[in-house]
């Protein structure tokens, strides 16, 4: 006896898309959801280093004090707010601004008996570390450029220091968003996939129609196959849509081919779908397959796949542990994918753990699945 009938398993498969047309849910999680992820992380989430609120309390009035702080005030990476010592304090007490530059009364006269420093204080705002660090690197550039400028307009010899020309190699307009999304699209996915499927065999043990399959010949694989791949293709047309979206609505490069975007998707969502149909079928009921999948599935995603934060930053015990989940492997390839093109020598790896994830999970729903009541 064959262990998928083609007759039985297309009568199936009929019937979940069906109950997928059927289910509002279904739609929201596939189509909605994603969408509305895809515009919180794409636009909520913003790493740019531009218009960073920075106060200037020039104390000096002379005119090299006025050049330096024409080039802060012309800068796309500040918006500068004048004042007082005192008044830049209490705004920087009050959030108002990030950090202030106080350019010392003997500024320009340091400068004028051709001293290759002058009195400069940066104050920055402790509490957002990465923020004060940025200051602090755009203060020390703004400087560096400004001593470079002065020195030519007088005709003198280069400072001594390099001359910086920064060069970003995959992202060279520098946009964080262009480094989000696809780590975002990852989240999407995961959700997807997951929250999808983790549903699917709970709903059929709560409305009592699961006694009804296992009282007909169906096979396990056939019952298997007929969770997997109505879902299966939802998935694929979800990333079709915030793929889409993110090249032609947000502006995303996508530098790869669609064939390895595909394959990554591909083995990516087979295993997070094996999870799904896992977790259904272990928990049989919606509400605990629901929060057992956000525990398990969406917010390992979110806080150790490097969507967001650094992977390399974090705890060596934590980082041993991102390299056993599977977004932290699709969020590489969609980044090499959409940024730079298809390296295999990237993209090999990811997809042999994913295929592995993709075989070990499936294979544990295959054995989970009940074939009797008091299974």
């Amino acid at each position: 006896m064959s262990l998928v009938s083609r007759r039985r398993l297309t009568a199936l498969c009929v019937k979940e898309t069906r109950q997928i047309l059927r289910d509002p849910s279904s739609g929201v999680i596939a189509f909605l959801l994603p969408m509305l992820l895809l515009v919180i992380f794409g636009y909520g989430i913003n790493l740019d280093a531009s218009a960073i609120r920075l106060g200037l309390s020039d104390e000096d009035g002379g005119q090299e004090a006025a050049s330096f702080t024409a080039k802060l005030t012309g800068s796309a990476y500040f918006e500068v707010f004048p004042g007082s010592r005192a008044e830049l304090d209490a705004m920087l007490e009050t959030g108002r601004i990030r950090g202030y530059v106080v350019l010392a009364q003997d500024f320009s006269r340091t400068l004028s008996g051709n001293q290759e420093t002058a009195p400069i204080q940066v104050v920055t705002d402790g509490a957002e570390p990465n923020t004060a660090s940025l200051i602090a690197a755009f203060m020390k550039n703004a400087w560096q450029e400004w001593r470079q400028t002065r020195a030519r307009d007088l005709g003198q010899d280069a400072v001594q220091g390099a001359e910086i020309q920064t060069r970003y190699w995959f992202n060279p307009a520098a946009i964080s968003r262009h480094y989000l999304i696809p780590g975002s699209i990852t989240i999407i996915m995961t959700v997807i996939g997951a929250m999808l499927t983790s549903l699917v065999v709970a709903r059929e043990w709560e409305r009592g129609t699961m006694e009804a399959l296992l009282a007909s010949p169906v096979t396990r694989a056939e019952l298997l196959l007929s969770k997997l791949l109505p879902y299966y293709v939802l998935g694929m047309t979800s990333m079709a849509v915030v793929a889409l979206s993110a090249v032609h609505l947000m502006g995303v490069p996508f530098r790869g081919s669609v064939w390895a975007l595909l394959l990554v998707t591909t083995v990516f969502l087979l295993s997070m779908l094996g999870i799904g149909l896992l977790i259904s079928s272990v928990m049989r009921n919606q509400f605990d397959s629901a929060q057992t999948t956000l525990n398990v599935a969406f917010l390992p995603a979110v806080m150790l796949s490097g969507a967001f934060f650094v992977i390399a930053s974090m705890p060596a015990p934590v980082r041993a542990l991102t390299y056993l989940l599977p977004p932290r492997y699709l969020v590489s390839s969609l980044q090499t994918i959409f940024l730079a093109g298809d390296v295999w020598e990237v993209l090999v790896p990811d997809i042999l753990f994913l295929t592995g994830t993709s075989i070990l999970f499936l294979a544990l729903t295959a054995f989970k699945t009940a074939r009797r009541l008091d299974e």
